[in-house]
């Protein structure tokens, strides 16, 4: 039997689930003065909502196929992301972003912080979730062809994701890198490996659950994919990286921005 009923009532439940963790990072992002700690759980958020999806599913439907390597999969990413951005900022303080919004938003800043960097990515969490409400619900078969292409694909973005990541800390590990420009690797085909991984995850977790009605969950990926590209990700970081590195417009005149391809010559 199905524990809670209809996708909407889980989807409901989702939701309540995100915004209750969002309001208790929020505590702990104001007695540590720290607002960045709600990078360091956006992985674990989808972690708990893969984890609820699969409670409020039929229990029936069977313990394997799709709703297994849904679960594995989401939470292989998002226990990967929390660990390694928790990791790299140990100690680092408050991220630049937070500090910004901070003093731009004085005495009110604790409810602002709240609404507009807390509760919002708890909202954004649960839309890219969508297709997760589906897959991890429901009792689709591993035999669907769709279901091999986003295996696929996800294997792909989880390894642009860690890889870059991993390439990244090995160059800035380095003190004869500080102020250069990471451009072998991975990074030489793609100024943002680890965005174009993340975005190929969520399209890839999309695909399992488009098998079983869930073609409408399309809306997840892309509002994750243009977040990366438009507004977080992609437009936010380079704008920092054209002050603060004066090779970095060469690099950006060679190198693709998002999709990977041969870079350009330097002609």
């Amino acid at each position: 039997m199905n524990p809670i009923g209809s996708p909407l009532a889980a989807a409901g439940w989702g939701l309540v689930v995100a915004l209750g963790l969002m309001t208790l990072v929020w505590v702990g992002s104001i007695l540590r003065k720290d607002a960045s700690l709600v990078d360091r759980f956006w992985g674990l958020g989808f972690v708990a909502l893969a984890w609820v999806y699969w409670q409020t599913g039929d229990q029936g439907a069977g313990s394997t196929g799709v709703r297994v390597l849904t679960l594995g999969l989401v939470s292989a990413w998002g226990l990967r992301l929390s660990v390694y951005l928790t990791w790299r900022n140990w100690g680092q303080g408050e991220d630049y972003r937070y500090r910004a919004m901070r003093a731009r938003g004085g005495p009110t800043w604790p409810f602002l912080n709240l609404v507009t960097v807390h509760f919002l990515q708890g909202l954004i969490m649960w839309v890219v979730s969508l297709p997760v409400l589906v897959a991890a619900r429901g009792d689709g078969s591993v035999s669907h062809p769709l279901v091999w292409l986003g295996l696929a694909v996800w294997l792909i973005g989880f390894g642009f994701e860690s890889i870059g990541d991993w390439q990244l800390i090995r160059f800035k590990a380095d003190p004869a890198n500080r102020g250069r420009v990471l451009d072998h690797g991975l990074w030489r085909y793609t100024r943002h490996p680890n965005y174009f991984g993340d975005a190929c995850v969520w399209w890839g977790i999309y695909a399992l659950a488009a098998p079983a009605g869930g073609w409408w969950t399309a809306v997840g990926p892309a509002v994750m994919t243009g977040l990366l590209l438009k507004v977080s990700g992609v437009a936010l970081l380079e704008k920092r990286l054209e002050r603060t590195k004066p090779e970095y417009r060469d690099y950006v005149a060679r190198t693709s921005p998002f999709f990977p391809r041969p870079p350009r010559s330097a002609a």
